[in-house]
């Protein structure tokens, strides 16, 4: 006799193990030790974090000027924060000394950057030629807009002159007139004046200061240069610019004494502004020194392999401050007498050969996680040294190591700070400036927190976007 089987329905989940109850089983009490772990956790927050929110928010003054609207605070056993104090100096803790008047000067340059750099930071948002486009004639005509039609022009030229480049072949203009020679040579010679025009133009508005003709020359020559190569992509042009074009406009609008902009001196530099300004230049200058550095300390050549290594281990081998005051006081004992060098480009240098040395050794790192069958297979195809480091090793490498190379940028960011040692009044030094001040004693913890929570939502940033990087770059393995 056979006994048909028949199964029984499915039985529901263990109540626990389902929904927020299963959740906080699986994440936070998990085992005896995670239970009396979350439990301790929850009592440190609960200990901490009411009192800091009654400081900071319930019982905190935010209106008024002066310090008349803080007196009130502790009275009565009630205590809170005074954040008119940042209040009234915020434009001191952005600015430093900057003059008032030409703190727009300031603002723009920090425009022009983010609207020059987001296309190239985030590009799936500007995948389509339209988008890119549009996004570049938006900014452009909200620069005009808000601050007058020189920087509506000066955006112009960053932001929309790059997608017209790709249009533009001189190379393939010549090929067409060298059948005639007197044309061929009438073009050049046509093509040399309008470069020397452009020069002396944009060099002429300038008084006293010999430094952006050359500049501007170089700029010129290197454009030049570039549109007689083959046809290239906008997103190649916007990589150019805001490494040539950029760093001249904003040369002009933070130093000024050029176009009618008032001079500015590098001492009144300070806040917030100078510590972008010493954390973007070292950023952008640190990476490809460490990349040069890591490459030469891996190479079979006896003189660059020992000057490469000699200068990475002696700078890793002393800490920054030593490294500034040398740069500020030791590099000018060197130089020619009646040579000059500003102490903000001093401060400059120490900074991105230091942060330099520790990047060098990041991106050795990664050239060292690289197969040597990547290396043959290179070799193999015929590839030089340099195409084959530059196309196929050191794009592999360098994502390899985001995670070191966001590191070492957040150390940067954060080490800005000591600047204050030789004279520079970053954003730490200005907060410890305006803590001097008499009219303000007493409010040290205000300055200090908001310090913290400006470098705090820097840092996070960057840190956020190092985890879009990764998985951007992330090779699937299947």
């Amino acid at each position: 006799m056979t006994v048909q089987w028949t199964p029984k329905p499915d039985l529901p989940p263990p109540p626990l193990d389902t929904g927020f109850a299963g959740w906080l089983k699986k994440n936070l009490f998990s085992s005896f030790w995670n239970g009396l772990l979350t439990v301790a956790g929850l009592l440190i927050i609960l200990a901490t974090v009411p009192p800091f929110l009654r400081w900071a928010l319930i019982n905190a003054a935010w209106v008024g000027d002066s310090r008349e609207a803080c007196i009130h605070l502790g009275e009565d056993g009630i205590s809170g924060a005074c954040w008119v104090f940042i209040k009234v100096r915020l434009g001191m803790f952005m600015y430093g000394f900057y003059p008032d008047a030409e703190r727009w000067r300031v603002n723009l340059a920090m425009v022009l950057l983010a609207l020059a750099a987001l296309p190239i930071l985030m590009p799936q948002a500007f995948e389509k030629l339209r988008t890119a486009l549009g996004f570049a004639l938006a900014g452009t005509i909200a620069v005009f807009v808000l601050f007058g039609p020189g920087p509506g022009a000066a955006a112009a030229l960053l932001l929309v002159l790059p997608f017209g480049l790709p249009h533009v072949r001189l190379k393939a203009i010549f090929e067409k007139v060298d059948a005639q020679p007197s044309a061929g040579l009438a073009a050049r010679a046509a093509a040399l004046a309008l470069a020397g025009g452009i020069v002396y133009a944009a060099a002429r508005g300038f008084e006293g200061n010999a430094l952006p003709g050359p500049l501007a020359g170089v700029f010129i020559a290197l454009l030049l240069g570039l549109m007689l190569l083959d046809r290239a992509p906008a997103a190649a042009w916007q990589w150019v610019f805001l490494f040539t074009v950029y760093p001249f406009i904003a040369y002009v609008l933070l130093m000024g004494d050029a176009y009618g902009l008032a001079y500015v001196e590098t001492h009144l530099w300070g806040g917030m502004f100078l510590t972008l300004v010493i954390a973007v230049i070292g950023i952008a200058t640190s990476l490809p020194i460490g990349i040069l550095l890591a490459l030469g300390r891996r190479s079979t050549m006896p003189v660059t392999k020992t000057l490469c290594v000699c200068f990475i281990e002696l700078i890793r081998g002393v800490p920054l401050i030593s490294v500034l005051f040398m740069a500020s006081i030791m590099l000018p004992l060197f130089l020619p007498e009646g040579a000059h060098f500003d102490k903000l480009l001093r401060a400059l240098i120490g900074v991105s050969l230091f942060y330099a040395a520790y990047m060098a050794e990041v991106v050795r790192g990664g050239l060292q996680a690289i197969p040597r069958g990547q290396y043959e297979a290179a070799e193999s195809l015929g590839c030089g040294y340099w195409r084959m480091m530059g196309l196929i090793i050191l794009p592999q490498a360098l994502r390899l190591v985001i995670p070191g190379i966001v590191n070492t940028f957040l150390g940067l960011f954060k080490d800005t700070t000591l600047v204050a040692v030789i004279g520079l009044m970053d954003m730490l030094g200005i907060v410890k400036t305006a803590l001097a001040d008499t009219e303000w004693l007493g409010f040290p913890k205000e300055a200090y927190v908001f310090a913290a929570a400006v470098f705090w939502v820097f840092c996070f940033g960057m840190s956020r976007y190092s985890m879009h990087l990764e998985k951007r770059f992330q090779v699937k393995r299947h």
